[in-house]
């Protein structure tokens, strides 16, 4: 059974345990940090600590977690978009209308049902449904996305991520007329009454995204958004909650939508990152789907 210590600085004083030890970057999110302290794995002079524990200056904190069990999820020989491959990492180009990972009522014709046929060698930190999962996208937002095929990888990119220092650039079409360039900074969190629904809430997470115009239209724009931080469904709910809905967003659009498309009209463009083993700088770019494409066309018609 693995385990890591900490000595809390005063830097960090009064923060909860469950954020302290997200913030360490060791685990990939904090769901899975949650999980460990849930379990008793999280002690401090060998007592237990709970989730809400304020940490103070000086704390001496152990954590102690099982290995992800061996991956279940089943093999699917679905075609896969590989932009780059090597034993730390694998880049491909999602779809539209693939979902990455499996999750309840949704077991089979993922990401990573797909992963598991053309490779078995994925980290085991994202646990038996998100093995090698690093960051995702939406089942209807297509565009670049990389997966960790070990544990160094996985947390080398996972600080990148955290870091704020991998880049994202997104394609988006979106209804009316922006300011050439902005910046949005809300904090989300889930929405007070729609509990499915993410919405821009006082108290909730930091949450900032930038964008430019690089194509108006008559009564639509498309941007070109870089993510500074990357909260579910940013994008979609900074947009809306601009004024400016993602065309063919079926949550956070608009009821009526007249443009032909099934599925926001969202495009992860370009992802860069450093190779976690080489230290390298590596950038990938894809081209809008079709669907997208044909989209964008009927604007510029209408």
């Amino acid at each position: 059974m693995p385990s890591q210590r900490f000595t809390v600085e005063s830097r960090d004083a009064g923060i909860r345990l469950d954020s302290f030890l997200t913030q360490a970057g060791v685990w990939p999110s904090r769901s899975f940090v949650q999980k460990i302290i849930e379990n008793g794995g999280v002690t401090q002079n060998g007592k237990r600590l709970k989730g809400s524990y304020r940490v103070a200056p000086g704390d001496h904190i152990t954590v102690e977690w099982e290995e992800p069990k061996p991956l279940t999820v089943q093999a699917e020989a679905i075609p896969l978009e590989i932009l780059y491959e090597d034993s730390d990492v694998i880049v491909v180009n999602k779809p539209r209308g693939m979902v990455v990972h499996p999750a309840a009522g949704n077991y089979e014709g993922t990401l990573v049902n797909a992963l598991l046929n053309h490779c078995q060698d994925l980290s085991g930190i994202g646990g038996v449904i998100r093995p090698g999962i690093v960051h995702r996208l939406d089942k209807d937002t297509s565009g670049v996305l990389v997966v960790a095929k070990n544990d160094q990888a996985h947390l080398s990119l996972s600080a990148q991520l955290k870091e704020r220092r991998m880049k994202r650039l997104y394609l988006a079409l979106v209804h009316g007329h922006p300011e050439p360039e902005g910046r949005i900074d809300a904090p989300l969190g889930r929405h007070p009454v729609e509990r499915k629904k993410i919405a821009v809430v006082p108290g909730g997470k930091r949450a900032v995204t930038h964008f430019r115009v690089k194509t108006y239209y008559s009564k639509y724009a498309l941007l070109e958004v870089r993510l500074e931080t990357g909260r579910t469904h940013q994008i979609r709910v900074h947009l809306s909650y601009l004024g400016f809905p993602l065309v063919g967003d079926p949550v956070y659009g608009r009821k009526k939508e007249p443009v032909p498309i099934q599925g926001q009209a969202l495009h992860a463009a370009v992802l860069g990152f450093v190779h976690p083993r080489t230290g390298e700088y590596l950038e990938f770019e894809t081209p809008m789907p079709p669907e997208m494409q044909a989209a964008l066309e009927w604007c510029g018609k209408h």
